[in-house]
């Protein structure tokens, strides 16, 4: 059985639509400005393609532009979780009316009659590898309609990633290819059946009669996604670098309005800030409590979406590659999948970016890079936070900070964000200790469990070079009989080994490595039987009654398979080189419930592969990840 989404799941939708009774809107549009240039959408569907092209665009947060049409798409996967949260009967998929929406040769605008919802590119900005980056934009991704699950109320924006030139596409051609697109086809699914905030991806479409340049000639390919929001915090920084005050509020308004409108926000006092935090005997006396008005609430609330966000990543071992600010969610989405990995080898250091010479976006850097765009987001909105209760004042909204005010509003703001950063460092440690405590089976989190057993764990994971994701599944079927004796220990040690024996400068010989994972088994197996043992009626030697609990709890936390870049590079070749769409049907089975023992089953389908052979690649594909592709 599928695991439940974590982005809004039906789980179970009683009533499934079609895509013409789905419930469609165009929220986004209809309030918020539009490009100038083409204020309506018949203003953009009469233009040429050229004039659609790459410009300057200002005071907008979005073009009006249709995608280009495409001959002889190829619809290759569905994600049929993503069918489900979106509320769409999985029969819609065989349609002529969805292949032709998700390649971009559907548009739900009729020309004649003017009606229906027009498609848009939004207009952003970033800072990249810590640089302003100017603009931005959809370069090559054209939202077509938001649509609403009728059961869980949940609305998305759909959209389709390499449908075409846009003004925001710079040099660019606006396509996408095969390798990029099958990436983040599965990467999108996979981090939602794993449980963390992520976009999604619905349909994966070949296009082989449209040949894109890369570093060679290759086919393309549109991957239509969707997500509750698109919105970044580069929406937000391209505003603040043209001096937009007008739209900076208005798209604040918009995202309380209607993005977190059913949201539950914090309503707790702002904490201290950082002892590092110093006013001088200067600076202006601010009133306590700080007031706290709707902006700052928004700000507390898209910080701490990002927190628990990244703690996932991290408890994952999930690596993004790219973290500019343009790829920083305002819903705290992992969002736009470049060069992304999960870790093989544990190494904090690991950035599958090959251009990230500094390591600024690496596994160890995440957190505190994603804090570092998240005051670059306090910035952006710093008038509207330090403000604080005269936020409103007619003099301020038409006019602005006045000199004599502007040292109160600017103390007042830094020490805004210097508090809400004390709320983001402590959300993420709970919510990353919380993950990984439960990935060890535990039931509760001691103080002490942070260094005894975490930290050790990790420092002997890199000591070793020991495989992040094995490690825990292989702890999930560990019986704590199994491991009782100092000589039990030692020789279960072996199993978190990599097939040729321990590596790693951390493993001198094999019985040093052994020993290292041995002591920490011991421990591991004492705080279990002190978290389990305690809500025994037998006592803590009765460790039988509730160790098979204990393992099945481990596993429905630690999942068998997760989408290796090797693995990935297989199903790349196949697609592309050998036109296999059953591959892309085995491993989506695979990603929407990663946490299973084996998924072929008969009258499952497999795409020509029997069920013996789908489990060998099964088997294979979550198995010893051959050295020479560890970590690249």
């Amino acid at each position: 059985m599928a695991s439940p989404s974590v982005n809004g799941s039906s789980n179970g939708i009683s009533k499934r639509l079609s895509l013409a009774e789905l419930p469609k809107s165009n929220v986004f549009t209809s309030n918020l400005p539009a490009d100038a240039k083409f204020p309506a959408p018949e203003d953009s569907y009469n233009a040429s393609r050229k004039d659609l092209g790459p410009r300057m665009v200002k005071n907008a947060l979005y073009t009006y532009v249709r995608p280009e049409k495409k001959e002889e798409p190829e619809l290759y996967g569905v994600s049929l979780q993503a069918m489900e949260d979106l509320g769409l009967k999985e029969s819609e998929k065989d349609t002529e009316d969805f292949k032709s929406l998700v390649s971009g040769n559907k548009i739900m605008w009729d020309p004649k009659t003017k009606e229906g919802i027009y498609p848009w590119a939004q207009c952003y900005g970033g800072w990249q590898f810590g640089s302003w980056a100017g603009q931005l934009g959809d370069g090559r991704a054209i939202s077509l309609f938001e649509s609403t699950n009728p059961e869980t109320n949940v609305r998305y924006e759909v959209q389709l990633k390499g449908a075409g030139l846009t003004p925001y596409s710079r040099f660019a051609d606006g396509k996408a290819v095969v390798r990029s697109s099958v990436r983040e086809f599965v990467v999108s699914e996979a981090l939602n059946g794993l449980k963390i905030p992520s976009t999604r991806a619905l349909s994966l479409t070949l296009t082989r009669k449209t040949k894109v340049v890369r570093e060679r000639l290759e086919p393309g390919a549109i991957v239509c996604r969707f997500a509750q929001t698109w919105l970044r915090i580069g929406t937000y920084d391209i505003l603040r670098a043209r001096g937009d005050r007008a739209n900076i509020r208005r798209l604040s308004d918009y995202l309380l309005t209607h993005v977190f409108a059913n949201h539950t926000f914090p309503s707790s006092p702002l904490p201290e800030p950082p002892s590092s935090f110093a006013s001088s005997s200067e600076s202006p006396q601010l009133e306590e409590p700080l007031h706290i008005n709707r902006y700052t609430t928004l700000y507390r609330h898209i910080v701490l979406l990002n927190a628990r966000t990244v703690a996932a990543w991290q408890a994952y071992g999930f690596t993004n590659g790219v973290l500019n600010t343009d790829n920083t969610s305002l819903f705290g989405l992992s969002l736009d999948f470049g060069p992304f990995a999960f870790i093989d080898n544990f190494d904090p250091s690991y950035t599958p970016n090959h251009d990230d010479h500094m390591l600024r976006y690496s596994y160890r850097n995440q957190p505190s890079i994603i804090w570092w765009n998240l005051v670059r987001l306090g910035e952006d909105l710093g008038e509207l936070l330090g403000s604080g209760p005269r936020v409103d004042d007619p003099d301020f909204v038409t006019q602005g900070v006045s000199s004599s005010w502007a040292p109160e509003l600017v103390a007042r703001a830094e020490r805004i964000i210097a508090s809400v950063g004390q709320e983001y460092q402590s959300v993420f440690l709970d919510e990353y200790k919380r993950l990984l405590s439960q990935r060890l089976g535990l039931k509760t989190v001691k103080e002490s469990d942070f260094e005894d057993l975490l930290s050790a764990l990790l420092d002997t994971m890199e000591a070793l070079e020991l495989d992040f994701s094995h490690f825990f599944r292989r702890l999930s079927s560990l019986p704590l009989a199994a491991i009782a004796s100092a000589e039990q220990r030692m020789e279960k040690a072996a199993l978190f080994f990599h097939a040729e024996g321990p590596t790693g400068l951390g493993s001198q010989n094999e019985a040093s490595a052994r020993e290292k994972v041995a002591v920490w088994l011991g421990r591991w197996r004492a705080r279990v039987i002190e978290d389990w043992g305690s809500d025994s009626p037998e006592g803590v030697e009765e460790v039988e009654e509730w160790d098979g609990e204990r393992q099945a709890a481990m596993r429905r936390m630690n999942p068998k398979f997760v989408p290796r870049g090797w693995v990935l590079d297989e199903v790349i070749r196949k697609v592309e080189k050998e036109e296999d769409k059953g591959v892309v049907e085995r491993i989506m089975r695979m990603v929407r419930d990663p946490f299973r023992e084996s998924w072929a089953e008969e009258g499952m389908g497999g795409g020509g592969l029997s069920v013996e052979e789908q489990r060998a690649e099964e088997e294979r594909w979550c198995g010893e990840v051959p050295r020479t592709e560890r970590g690249i």
